[in-house]
């Protein structure tokens, strides 16, 4: 089929991105938005708009009913979900689907296969995947749990089944820790994610975060290489970069063609990221999870390899076969994204909404801004605070981080408290400088940090 319409069922700085890529296609776009975005960026982008609901998200990003409300009165010809919401929602996607309107992302059974974590290490370990030694399948209660602990040893991380974007994760050091811990896990994952399932997994050390990006058209599958996204905060990604820092040529090779396995395994179509945590001391990787959507940090792939991701799936959504092959995806320089969140780093990182008056980002050679606000936009409390991304590239790592570093000292925004600071402070410190970093790195560094950076 041709799309030429489109509804974009998302907000922010992903609304605005994919409303940039289908015009560049000749399409028509539809954005849906919530009473508290009803002046934003996206909206006044968009070709219509279609208000959805008030700003709670249950009742208008997350409202299945309204979003397909909207789909059928623009009588659009396909739906593109962005991330979050209901991107991974295999509900939202069958819906999609029996209103003989193309989602833009893998198909409904796709999405309940991979995104429950539990069916994706299955999936995994049978098309020969490295995994994180753990539960076979759910944990039941705690008495399975004890056994489970008995044989990977502590530290082990409990995590829901359903999860994603870092929640539904507790650490657990002894078995003294554990009794308590599933019982709360399961309570947390049922009150998040509205299934309580949960799942175990060894707790690695000092673990470097690396991710493949694949695209398939549900025949073929191609992987763009790997980001490392290793610096988190409460296990939200916070700075991203492509290639990663410190993997082997030969680690790089069967990463990659790891992912392409797997997702070749379940003919997967559209753009997703393989999750898999790296050991450098024993110099092995485990797969953890799949997300089967577009990732937050998918801009910095775009830069090493000059494929439009969003474009790609577009295209694929509308039924054309990968327009490239394996060959044809070259890595080339090196690229970092940084996340400007309306947080106050002097304030324990406290959300920060509120008017932006001042909003000055740079511009030039190797330097991207993606965001979903300009100057007199307004953050809402109600969403992630995620305010714009700045992406930069150069020849080398090096030659990245010092154009990231000029580019923040460009970059002003305001009155609202941004963590501008944390980046700004974060690319001069010696260990991100090396690449000497981990999972774990981030927060025990902020600890040590004076308050505001």
């Amino acid at each position: 089929m041709t799309i030429r319409s489109l509804l974009i069922a998302n907000r922010g700085e992903i609304a605005v991105r994919i409303n940039r890529a289908a015009k560049a296609l000749g399409m028509r776009t539809v954005q849906v938005y919530s009473q508290a975005d009803a002046s934003s960026l996206a909206v006044r982008l968009a070709d219509e708009a279609i208000e959805i609901g008030p700003p709670a998200a249950r009742k208008s990003y997350l409202n299945i009913d309204a979003v397909m409300a909207a789909a059928r009165a623009a009588k659009v010809d396909a739906v593109h979900p962005g991330y979050g919401f209901l991107s991974e929602n295999a509900e939202f996607a069958d819906a999609v689907a029996a209103a003989g309107i193309a989602f833009v992302g893998p198909s409904a059974e796709a999405i309940r296969l991979l995104g429950d974590k539990v069916a994706a290490r299955r999936v995994a370990a049978e098309a020969g995947v490295p995994t994180v030694p753990g539960s076979d399948g759910r944990v039941a209660d705690v008495g399975e749990a004890r056994e489970i602990a008995a044989r990977i040893g502590f530290p082990l991380m409990i995590k829901a089944a359903a999860g994603g974007g870092g929640r539904g994760i507790r650490v657990v050091r002894s078995a003294g820790e554990l009794a308590a811990a599933v019982p709360q896990a399961i309570a947390e994952a049922r009150a998040s994610f509205g299934d309580g399932g949960l799942y175990m997994e060894a707790f690695i050390e000092n673990a470097r975060h690396i991710e493949v990006q694949v695209l398939g058209d549900g025949k073929s599958v191609v992987h763009l290489f790997e980001r490392e996204c290793s610096l988190q905060r409460r296990r939200q990604k916070v700075w991203e970069e492509a290639p990663a820092a410190a993997l082997p040529p030969e680690m790089r090779e069967a990463l990659c063609a790891s992912a392409v396995r797997l997702a070749s395994a379940v003919g997967y179509r559209g753009a997703g990221t393989m999750e898999y945590l790296y050991d450098p001391a024993r110099k092995a990787f485990y797969f953890i999870e799949m997300n089967t959507r577009i990732q937050v940090e998918h801009p910095v792939t775009e830069m090493i390899t000059g494929v439009d991701l969003v474009r790609e799936m577009l295209t694929i959504a509308g039924g054309a076969a990968l327009s490239m092959t394996q060959d044809d995806i070259r890595c080339d320089g090196h690229a970092i994204e940084v996340r400007i969140n309306a947080e106050d780093p002097a304030r324990n990182f406290l959300p920060s909404p509120g008017p932006v008056d001042r909003f000055e980002v740079p511009h030039g050679d190797g330097i991207r801004f993606d965001t979903g606000f300009d100057a007199g936009s307004r953050v809402p409390p109600y969403y992630d605070s995620l305010v714009g991304k700045l992406i930069v590239r150069g020849a080398s790592r090096a030659e990245a981080i010092a154009r990231l570093a000029a580019a923040l000292k460009e970059t002003e925004i305001g009155p609202i408290a941004t963590t501008l600071a944390l980046h700004r402070a974060l690319a001069e410190v010696p260990d991100v400088l090396s690449g000497e970093v981990s999972t774990q790195w981030l927060e025990t560094w902020l600890a040590e940090s004076p308050p505001g950076l």
